[in-house]
Formats: C-alpha cells, sequence, structure tokens
C-alpha cells in the first residue's frame, strides 16, 4: 500500500492530539510514516505505533530549536525524498501551514489548507474543504505533484490501530536559508490548566454582551465546568477585556470543537467565519434577533448573567 507522511506536533515527545487526528485519516489513503523531529521525537514512537505508523523518522539537532520555520522544511523534504508518499499531511496551525507551504513551492505541488475531511479518491486523496465562513462545503483535490494537505484540529475522532512504528533515523542536510532567522529569547506561556483553544474539544466563549473584564470569570467558571477552553470575540478582545491569543474569528484562531458556547455574542461574520465549523453550536443572548441565532443548534434568548451561572451550577450538581 502507498505510503502517506505525517509531520508530527509534539512536545518534548509527547505527542499533540492533532498528529494523532493525522493518523486516523492517513489510514484512509494509505500507510502513516510519520515524521517528529527536535528534542523527544524518539519519545514519540510508541503513540505514533499506537495509531498506525508503520514508520516514524526522527531527526534531531539545535537548528530546529533554534531557528524558525525552515529547517523543519528542510527535514519534511528530505522526508518527502526518501518516502515517495501519496499525500503529505500537516497539522493546520499558523506554523503548520508555513511549513506545508513552503514544501508545496519547493516540491512543485499543490497545496490544500484548512481541510476538514479527508478520503480516498480515483485520483487520488479528496479534501473536504469549508469556504466562505462555513457558508459552502467543497472537495478538492491536488491535480499537479505530491499533495500537501493541512488538516484542522478536531476534524476526524482519534482511533487507535497498532502498528509497528519501527523507528528510523533521518539524514538532513540544511539549506542555506536555514539559520536566517534566529531565535533569540523564549517566554513559557503561563498555564491557564485549560485545553489549547484550537484543540478543545469543548469551547466556550465571551463576546460584547459580557460587558466588561471582570465580568469573564463566569464564563470561565462555566468552561471549567465543562473542561473547555475559553474563546472570547474581537470586540472583547479589542475592549482589552480578555487576551488576543484567546480571540475567535478571522483575525483571531480558528475553532472546530464538538460544542461551541457563544455568550453575549451577536454573530458577526467576522466571529462565524472562526467558528462556524464547530459540530454543535450554542448561543446564549438576550437580542432575539442577533444573527447568532441563524447558525445555532440550540438557542437561550436571555440575560447571560441569569442563563450561564444556572447552567454551570446545573452541571457541576450532575457531575456531583
Amino acid at each position: 500500500m502507498a505510503e502517506v507522511l505525517v509531520f508530527v506536533d509534539h512536545v518534548d515527545g509527547a505527542v499533540r492530539k492533532p498528529t494523532l487526528e493525522l493518523l486516523t485519516l492517513a489510514r484512509r489513503i494509505g500507510e502513516p510514516v510519520a515524521l517528529a523531529l527536535g528534542n523527544g521525537a524518539a519519545d514519540t514512537a510508541a503513540a505514533l505505533a499506537e495509531h498506525g505508523a508503520t514508520r516514524v523518522l526522527t531527526a534531531d539537532a539545535p537548528e530546529f530549536a533554534d531557528y524558525l520555520v525552515v529547517p523543519k522544511v528542510d527535514a519534511l523534504q528530505a522526508a518527502h525524498a526518501a518516502v515517495s508518499p501519496v499525500a503529505v499531511l500537516v497539522p493546520s496551525s499558523a506554523e503548520g501551514k508555513e511549513i506545508a507551504a513552503r514544501l508545496a513551492v519547493r516540491i512543485g505541488s499543490g497545496i490544500i489548507t484548512d481541510a476538514v475531511d479527508l478520503e480516498a479518491g480515483d485520483e487520488g486523496p479528496v479534501a473536504t474543504q469549508s469556504a466562505f465562513a462555513a457558508s459552502f462545503t467543497t472537495k478538492s483535490r491536488v491535480s499537479k505533484g505530491t499533495p500537501v494537505i493541512t488538516v484542522k484540529p478536531n476534524s476526524a475522532a482519534v482511533e487507535a490501530a497498532p502498528a509497528a512504528g519501527a523507528v528510523e533515523a533521518l539524514e538532513v542536510s540544511f539549506s542555506a536559508a536555514a539559520t536566517g532567522t534566529k531565535v533569540v529569547s523564549r517566554t513559557p506561556r503561563e498555564s491557564t490548566g485549560r485545553p489549547e483553544l484550537t484543540e478543545a474539544a469543548i469551547v466556550v466563549s465571551g463576546g460584547r454582551g459580557v460587558n466588561g473584564a471582570e465580568n469573564f470569570s463566569i464564563i470561565e467558571k462555566l468552561a471549567d465546568s465543562l473542561g473547555a477552553a475559553v474563546g472570547a470575540s474581537r470586540a472583547a478582545v479589542d475592549a482589552g477585556w480578555y487576551p488576543h491569543s484567546n480571540q475567535v474569528g478571522q483575525t483571531g484562531k480558528s475553532v472546530s470543537p464538538q460544542l461551541y458556547i457563544a455568550n453575549g455574542i451577536s454573530g458577526a461574520i467576522q466571529h462565524r467565519a472562526g467558528m462556524q465549523t464547530s459540530k454543535t453550536i450554542v448561543a446564549v443572548n438576550k437580542d432575539a434577533e442577533a444573527p447568532i441565532f441563524d447558525l445555532v443548534d440550540y438557542g437561550v434568548v436571555g440575560d447571560l448573567f441569569e442563563v450561564v451561572p444556572q447552567l454551570t451550577s446545573e452541571i457541576e450538581s450532575r457531575k456531583g
């Protein structure tokens, strides 16, 4: 069976969930071969094998940590040459999309970004995408070269499928451009104890209706009761009520959780573009004419300051 190259997103050997989803999708079109880079790359093998990787290519060098993007592109290009895959799958993060785009240019191939599904086709893999703020669903395939496809988190359920996962060292020659942009310092992100926004299965967001930074605590309490990530609309972020890193929308982060709860968010197209592919959408808004209600699966017309605490209390009581 043809092989599918999967770029691994991991932190010191701990494989992140979007990569496991890629392995599940990769098995639909071939045998997954994983590429893990940097510190802890070899430690990813067990998790990758458990989820279907027949081989795990690894490489570690200071360049992967000390410089931005290009060393990883060099490695992915080397893996592509070694494997000759039918497709290359990359997580659809900001860095992932840049790596994928640079690889596609180098190998002369087409690229599909932000796919939400993947299936085998007679003329190559077929990717499903949501277009125009998820107003349309399209199916696309690459017609030239090896398809390079980035896939949004939460696009597939993770399924275990034990495979050999044989670890192989990959020889990587770094290009002259690899050391062009150096990382000069790092600041650890302050941990909230909540899931990463783009990977969370549940997201609870607040908007203009939250009416102040001090009121976001009720959004956080609901999120914590559900084990969810916290999001915010552009209006809330622009007002300084919540960090920009939590913004959901066209100019923020794109999320596709199993459950999205929008509180005090009107549903402007800018916000919809970032969350419309969520599997189930719930909205709480006191304006019955708010555009968000055109989109939701369940809507509550009411004051979020009354509804959200009651919902949190009910969830907590059922957990107890």
